[in-house]
């Protein structure tokens, strides 16, 4: 009896609590709404102090990061809607009683927020600077002679603030001052910080500017005026205190004070170094200034044989031509390690007799010692033979000077431009272009390495090799990327025999509504990176009917031009990154087109005309604004390779497309999905990709992604397991090449990674379909 009272009791008090609920639910809801304001006001106060203490290279304290993931999360539970009305007794109840309890989560997350007086930051662990890769020396007694006497005006030397390397090109200094950058790395007790920047031989300001405040980790991008952000520089600097910038291959001199760098003096303990091949830049700058020599001949000789791999000065019938093609070399590195890769695969007498005449019609009639290099160089790009290479080396000069240029990238613009000819796969293709690169880096007319910024493999040209391939494609070519250009138009440079044309990564921020260059066989037009450039009038194409490739990728348009419909040559459309692009005209002539990239653009429909596209092999409509994939439009598309579009397709329509190696997609349920993975047992994409993440629309739809199947590597393919797993775990694997969005029964999102062979995963998934386990 006595516990039946207890129930009662308790339950009567639930009902009374519940009747509070309802009859104060605006009460309720009003002092809910009152809270939040106040949370919201101290949330933006805070994040307003974060964005001010985070500038100095810190980070924010943990506690702060997870009070603010609370807040943004009790944003997104509360939701305030409409109060019912007093006859909706169980909703009305529901409001007052969430609406109570959201308040108290509030409340406790103000009085958190009174608790955060002290700095909302930490300090970084902060190294001195990053290693740099860097080539061996060479020339043992002068190129350390000159290291040593830049290493004493670093160290040793108080007095010297500045100091000037400067020689002619391709004479090594770049690759001294990477040494010197890296030893300067265990100066910790000299100095707090060690800055190395590229300025190039076209001086753009703001670039500079942008360049030294990447490495400070600061940005200067909300700020246009030079003024304003070389005031914002100049007191990043002053607070790092002791640094050394060096400001590699200047051509001309400029006051630090436009750039926002200091004058470094003792009381500041900061120095800068250049390097460049004019002594008047150092002069200008007001330099300690150090000549770096050319080799000695014993150097010289030491490096030739070096890069041969052999001795041909102890070999009879050679010795007396090797010996004039080392001369020939006039003993400057870049010119030996390049003549020795032309000449390293030579085995014959005949053959070297024979090259060493080609070479001495090149140099001939060369007057100065870089004249003569600038036709050495040239010799090394006849020598290639290969005409698919030599395009490949001019393609390269397309690139601002001193450009990193991502291998894959350039792979990808290499089989657009035709200079990789087809082949059954996109992976030959892509086997062919890193043959290609890895030809010309042994033949040292480009330089292989890593972009630390993003990880990838890259390429670059040293910018003699860059200059005298740029003077062989004249005037066939014209290359004005990064260089800071406001004005597209200049007449006198868009002659009728222009071939390619390149004004990538400038300031180009209008072109002239009567632009149109009279130029019919123009076959690439390249300007991306011109974020400013909003719009492109139909006049630029009213005589390039001969346009091949056209590139307005990462550029601020927001319509392409109607004239675009004409372009009846056009084999590549690349718009990616259009943040703004939302209107694409029709496309339906362009039945050549066979690459047509839209990702991250704001299309909305599919692009008019694009069953008309028969001859497209590469199709990415990722990111986009787009809302359904008509059907009867993929299967029509039958080349296609390489396919991301991430609206609801079917499978039966991606099933049919025989030649496709690589797939992103969403499927509608789990029937249009087993119904693409049953059709893989004839032959499937090489590389798939399965990424897990949180659901992204209600019910069990779940993102499978960045998960990796290959068929050359070991894998770990899906098996049900009732091990929970995080739903919000990211699972890292490598770049997607097949992506698949699917919807997930309960059994799979309690899945594992176990196991290690591909066809396994795959007999799974066909058997889950075969079974009906995946249907929905």
């Amino acid at each position: 009896m006595e516990m039946l009272g207890s129930v009662v009791g308790s339950i009567i008090s639930s009902m009374a609590e519940y009747c509070d609920y309802h009859k104060d639910t605006d009460e309720h809801v009003k002092i809910l709404k009152r809270k939040w304001e106040v949370l919201e006001s101290r949330k933006e106060d805070i994040e307003s102090r974060l964005e001010a203490e985070l500038h100095r290279g810190k980070k924010q304290k943990k506690e702060v990061e997870l009070w603010l993931g609370e807040v943004h999360k009790i944003k997104d539970e509360i939701n305030i809607e409409q109060v019912p009305a007093r006859w909706k007794f169980l909703s009305r109840m529901r409001m007052g009683e969430c609406a109570s309890k959201k308040t108290k989560v509030v409340e406790d997350l103000s009085i958190q927020a009174s608790n955060f007086t002290d700095s909302l930051v930490v300090d970084l662990p902060e190294s001195i600077g990053e290693m740099i890769p860097a080539s061996t020396l060479v020339g043992e007694s002068t190129t350390q002679r000159t290291m040593e006497e830049i290493r004493a005006c670093l160290l040793d030397d108080n007095d010297v603030r500045k100091i000037g390397v400067y020689g002619m090109g391709g004479i090594g200094k770049t690759t001294v001052m990477k040494q010197i950058h890296n030893l300067l790395l265990k100066e910790t007790e000299k100095f707090d910080k060690v800055i190395w920047v590229t300025v190039s031989k076209e001086f753009d300001l703001i670039k500079l500017q942008s360049d030294i405040a990447c490495k400070l980790k600061i940005d200067l991008s909300n700020f246009e005026d030079v003024i304003t952000r070389a005031t914002k520089l100049n007191a990043e600097l002053e607070y790092k205190k002791r640094y050394v910038l060096i400001l590699d291959d200047m051509w001309k001199a400029f006051a630090l004070e436009e750039v926002g760098i200091p004058e470094p003096t003792p009381a500041n303990g900061c120095k800068l170094v250049l390097t460049t091949r004019l002594l008047d830049v150092c002069l200008g700058m007001s330099c300690k200034n150090i000549k770096m020599e050319l080799l000695s001949k014993e150097e010289a000789r030491k490096l030739f044989l070096n890069k041969l791999g052999r001795d041909v000065f102890d070999t009879p019938d050679l010795k007396a031509i090797a010996e004039e093609v080392l001369e020939r070399c006039a003993q400057l590195p870049l010119a030996i390690v390049t003549i020795a890769a032309s000449f390293k695969c030579l085995i014959h007498d005949f053959q070297w007799r024979d090259a060493l005449e080609d070479l001495r019609t090149s140099v001939k009639g060369s007057n100065n010692k870089e004249a003569e290099v600038f036709k050495i160089l040239e010799f090394s790009y006849e020598r290639l033979k290969d005409e698919k290479l030599q395009q490949c080396l001019l393609h390269c000069a397309l690139y601002p000077e001193d450009f990193k240029i991502k291998k894959q990238r350039l792979i990808e613009c290499l089989i657009d431009e035709g200079i990789i000819e087809r082949r059954n796969s996109r992976k030959a293709e892509f086997d062919r272009g890193y043959s290609m690169l890895i030809e010309l880096e042994n033949a040292c007319l480009l330089e292989g390495g890593i972009d630390e910024d993003v990880k990838e493999m890259c390429v670059k040209m040293h910018d003699l090799v860059r200059d005298m391939v740029s003077q062989v494609a004249s005037p066939q070519f014209k290359v004005e990327g990064h260089l800071g250009l406001e004005d597209f138009l200049d007449e006198g440079k868009w002659g009728e025999d222009l071939v390619k044309a390149s004004l990538m990564y400038n300031n180009i921020s209008r072109i002239p509504p009567n632009a149109s260059p009279m130029c019919p066989k123009l076959s690439t037009l390249l300007l991306q990176g011109n974020k400013s450039l909003k719009d492109v009038p139909d006049s630029l194409f009213e005589h390039l009917h001969g346009l091949n490739v056209l590139d307005l990728s990462n550029t601020g348009i927001k319509s392409l031009p109607n004239a675009v419909s004409n372009l009846e040559n056009l084999t590549t459309l690349r718009l990616r990154k259009c943040f703004g692009l939302k209107h694409v005209p029709s496309l339906a002539k362009l039945t050549k087109l066979r690459k047509l990239d839209l990702c991250g653009t704001r299309i909305m429909e599919v692009i008019d005309g694009l069953e008309m596209l028969v001859n497209l092999r590469y199709l990415d409509l990722d990111r986009t604004n787009l809302k359904i994939m008509p059907p009867k439009i993929l299967p029509k598309l039958s080349r296609l390779q390489y396919l991301v579009v991430f609206v609801e397709v079917k499978g039966e329509e991606v099933a049919s497309l025989k030649n496709l190696e690589t797939f992103g997609g969403l499927f509608f349920n789990m029937y249009e999905f087993s119904t693409y993975i049953k059709s893989l047992e004839k032959g499937r994409p090489a590389t798939y990709d399965i990424h897990m993440s949180k659901p992204i629309i209600t019910g069990k739809k779940e993102v499978l992604e960045n998960y990796n199947i290959s068929r050359e590597e070991s894998i770990h393919p899906i098996r049900p397991s009732y091990a929970h797993h995080p739903l919000d775990k990211i699972i890292r694997g490598k770049k997607p090449a097949i992506m698949l969005f699917l919807d997930v029964p309960s059994r799979l999102i309690k899945s594992s990674l176990i196991g290690d062979q591909v066809e396994d995963g795959m007999k799974y998934f066909r058997g889950l379909c075969e079974q009906g386990e995946l249907h929905s």
